[in-house]
């Protein structure tokens, strides 16, 4: 997306820089001080997802939150392989490393969790606790994992039919669909921004780009052996994620907490951003006293 013409109204804009690290240019939001706190988006959205976050956490933490890559104001790779989760990874440990901050905690919601668990396990980050919000931390079953890979492939294999897609996701009833299948119910300045994203062809083709590219049985055979902190924030009314997903994940690390959020949907962080912080605040709290 265009900073100029479409970050003009950006949540958190002064907060905003924009960094080279890893080959890429990256839009990455840096505020408040204290131990630092990664925040990383899921597939779709971008650093707006912590507007209200963000700024909650910075009165006691360094808050750090980056676009993926392809998505929102951050550039995209030249290519595929650039969006695979391993190549993801090595670039937001690209951009750490260029800022200096080595996190105290980190936190994903959806895909960023697998990003944030596959980062702790290959050592690039060690942070006291990894925190999943609605994480897709493994594959789909059974058929639903062997069709969504190629059909993202296929609509993002041109700009072409990005642009086609664009047309469809940004229209007002399909982002409401989308809202709606998210199980949760966000405010109307949400709803805007997920609106003028969806409808823009670059940040449509970085979400579908990384849908394709995006293979996470490895970090399934790995995860046992991940010996930090684990904690899975479920939501109640998830239709992306379900719940009983958090299951799943225990039964490969069996320390996992599970916090339910009861009445919450996918962007639970979103609809409930103080009980969110109230939490991670808890959390560094009791790993600063053990």
């Amino acid at each position: 997306m265009n900073w100029g013409r479409d970050g003009r109204d950006w949540p958190n804009r002064a907060a905003s820089r924009f960094v080279s690290a890893g080959g890429l240019r990256w839009h990455v939001q840096v505020l408040g001080q204290g131990p630092v706190v990664l925040l990383l988006h899921g597939t779709g959205a971008s650093t707006h997802s912590f507007r209200a976050l963000a700024p909650m956490l910075a009165t006691d933490f360094t808050v750090v939150a980056p676009d993926l890559p392809g998505h929102g104001f951050t550039a995209s790779p030249s290519r595929a392989s650039g969006y695979t989760l391993v190549a993801v990874a090595n670039g937001i440990d690209a951009l750490l490393r260029e800022l200096g901050l080595r996190p105290t905690l980190a936190v994903g919601h959806s895909a960023g969790a697998a990003i944030a668990v596959h980062m702790t396990l290959q050592g690039s980050i060690e942070p006291v606790a990894v925190v999943s919000l609605a994480g897709a931390l493994l594959p789909f079953p059974g058929m639903a994992n062997d069709f969504f890979g190629p059909a993202a492939r296929f609509l993002a294999s041109s700009s072409v039919t990005a642009k086609a897609f664009a047309l469809f996701a940004g229209s007002r009833p399909s982002v409401e669909r989308m809202m709606r299948s998210t199980g949760s119910s966000i405010d109307p300045e949400g709803m805007r921004l997920y609106s003028r994203l969806a409808g823009n062809s670059g940040h449509v083709h970085g979400a579908l780009s990384l849908m394709a590219n995006w293979d996470l049985r490895p970090l399934q055979r790995d995860m046992p052996g991940l010996r930090c902190r684990l904690v899975l924030v479920t939501g109640s009314r998830d239709g992306m994620v379900p719940p009983a997903e958090a299951l799943r994940v225990r039964a490969l690390v069996p320390t996992a907490e599970l916090v339910s959020l009861h009445g919450s949907g996918h962007l639970a962080h979103e609809e409930r951003p103080a009980e969110i912080a109230a939490l991670l605040r808890r959390m560094v709290a009791h790993e600063a006293a053990g």
